[in-house]
């Protein structure tokens, strides 16, 4: 070991950032690199997000429309033809409740699910809905079915 290859230790030499505001001498005294006046220079300022520069911010710029209900309740469709699907495959034969919809991934855990009356149930079945079309109540009654609405 020799004078020429000594280096002080592994991650105690840490590079400092500018060092503002020390006078005139180092450099960056004065203002500090800030500039002269404005916003910018002072202590205390953040840019808002979005802020264009004074100029009016896009989302002040796009024009406002629509209307969302707070009170709307969202509902997992489901047609006849799926339900008489599901009947050729042996997967339900007299009924179908949520739990089995569920089971066959038709609907999740905390849906409400409403019956749409797209294609023909030739199949008498007990269906469990929240909420049922008109079609689909009178598909479901013509084909010898029955209806149970559940709260």
């Amino acid at each position: 070991m020799s004078l020429n290859n000594l280096k002080p230790a592994l991650g105690s030499v840490q590079k400092k950032g500018k060092r503002l505001g020390r006078g005139q001498g180092s450099g960056k005294g004065g203002t500090s690199t800030r500039g002269h006046k404005g916003a910018k220079s002072r202590s205390g300022y953040s840019k808002k997000i979005g802020f264009e520069g004074g100029q009016m911010p896009l989302q002040r710029r796009i024009p406002k429309f629509g209307f969302k209900n707070i009170n709307r309740k969202e509902y997992r469709v489901i047609n006849l033809d799926t339900l008489q699907n599901l009947v050729k495959s042996k997967k339900i034969n007299k009924e179908i409740s949520i739990e089995k919809m569920i089971d066959l991934d038709l609907a999740n855990k905390n849906d409400s699910i409403k019956i749409l009356g797209r294609g023909k149930l030739e199949t008498p079945l007990k269906i469990f809905g929240h909420k049922f079309s008109m079609s689909a109540k009178k598909s479901i009654e013509s084909s010898g079915g029955e209806i149970v609405i559940v709260k």
